[in-house]
């Protein structure tokens, strides 16, 4: 197995310093909260991290969030991209900041950075609507530990975030975004609040990215916390060290989606535009969804599916973008399974291997099954459930990944 890359500790202190050139005055007053103006809605550069934002509890006043999230692409002009999606009344942020993990909580010395929203270090995000940030001037690594840092001074009412982030981040009371110390994060999250992408700006003209839109599995279930091993973390790593111009990858998994059905998070069709198609620099969405739709017993078809994945491919190439899809895995031995699912399963299959209506095709199916019981998966992959992968099946996944096909245009 591939460790993920590491960073020697002298070009560390050189991008810290790259990343901390201050941006304001700490002492200065917080100014108004920014009104929105037209850069915070438009995307820019590259996805370098995201994830798919859902209904998250209750937003609590006074309530501080660090948030730690890995980076894929590196470059510069950070930007973080809020989100108010779920939510039913307007949220303020007063203060965010960004910078890069030292352990647990704390902060490297120096690498932390207020950002600010219209020139403004406050911002409040209407309802339903998702804000970006100010670029901030510096460097960022690819493939280290970012953490966003938000204050909630008032929030109330539904929270909007991402619930299973398979990665530690952290909580406190009060305003302490700024300190690069852990000790008043004393409380821990495994999810993502407010915060649902990341972007950079490239140093190589005509670097993109690809935006995975799945379920559990790419979610990262029964992959190992904080460490990073969901499949498009693995397909990262790959890509940070082959000869493509696809640098940056967004993981839009929600663990029990559907591609027709709402309930875990909005089906992958509802949320198409806002997770997929409005991510900056994306080249190609890599579409890995459709077991729960088949294996539910709502009387899901092969033909309802493959008529939802026409609908994706149609409105992504519609964008512009290039659709890669993969093979649905094998789930015999899962509560749900039956001989009618899997006969969905494999009719769904057949018309990915065979339609020519997508831009490139990962056999999914064929890399996790068992050549014993291709119902199965294969045993040395299987987390235990029968349906989810462990961390080798993951990194089998992203090695099945044809790293040509996912540079694409359209």
């Amino acid at each position: 197995m591939r460790p993920a890359r590491r960073i020697r500790f002298g070009r560390t202190c050189r991008i810290a310093a790259a990343l901390l050139a201050a941006v304001a005055c700490q002492s200065a007053p917080a100014q108004a909260a920014a009104r929105l103006p037209e850069a915070a809605t438009r995307a820019s550069g590259v996805v370098t991290w995201a994830a798919s934002a859902d209904r998250l509890g209750e937003g609590a006043a006074d309530r501080g969030y660090r948030l730690v999230v890995h980076t894929s692409a590196g470059g510069s002009d950070l930007r973080v991209r809020l989100s108010n999606a779920f939510g039913d009344r307007p949220l303020t942020l007063d203060s965010v900041y960004a910078g890069l993990q030292s352990r647990g909580a704390a902060l490297r010395p120096g690498t932390n950075r207020r950002l600010t929203f219209g020139g403004a270090r406050a911002v409040t995000v209407p309802a339903g609507a998702l804000v970006w940030s100010d670029p901030l001037p510096g460097r960022v690594p690819a493939a280290v530990n970012l953490v966003v840092s938000l204050h909630t001074p008032d929030a109330a009412g539904p929270a909007t975030g991402h619930g299973l982030a398979m990665q530690t981040s952290y909580l406190g009371e009060g305003d302490h975004t700024a300190e690069d110390s852990a000790a008043d994060w004393t409380a821990t999250t495994g999810s993502w609040w407010y915060l649902d992408a990341v972007s950079v700006r490239p140093s190589r003209t005509g670097t993109g990215a690809v935006v995975a839109l799945g379920d559990s599995i790419t979610d990262g279930w029964q992959s190992t916390t904080d460490l990073n091993r969901r499949w498009p973390d693995y397909l990262a790593r790959r890509l940070d060290t082959a000869k493509t111009d696809v640098r940056g990858v967004a993981d839009e998994g929600i663990s029990g989606n559907k591609v027709l059905a709402d309930g875990a998070g909005q089906s992958a069709l509802h949320r198409l535009d806002r997770d997929v198609l409005s991510q900056p620099g994306v080249r190609t969405v890599f579409l890995f969804e459709g077991v729960n739709d088949l294996k539910a017993h709502t009387g899901v078809t092969a033909a309802d599916l493959i008529a939802g994945y026409r609908e994706i491919v149609q409105r992504a190439h519609a964008a512009g973008k290039c659709v890669a899809v993969a093979t649905i895995g094998p789930f015999k031995g899962w509560s749900e399974f039956d001989p009618a699912a899997e006969a969905v399963r494999q009719d769904v299959n057949r018309f990915i291997r065979s339609s020519g209506e997508f831009d490139a095709i990962t056999d999914f199916d064929r890399t996790l099954h068992s050549p014993y019981d291709p119902e199965r998966i294969l045993p040395f992959f299987d987390n235990g459930d029968h349906l989810h992968p462990n961390d080798k099946g993951m990194q089998a996944l992203a090695d099945a990944v044809d790293l040509g096909s996912l540079d694409c245009t359209r």
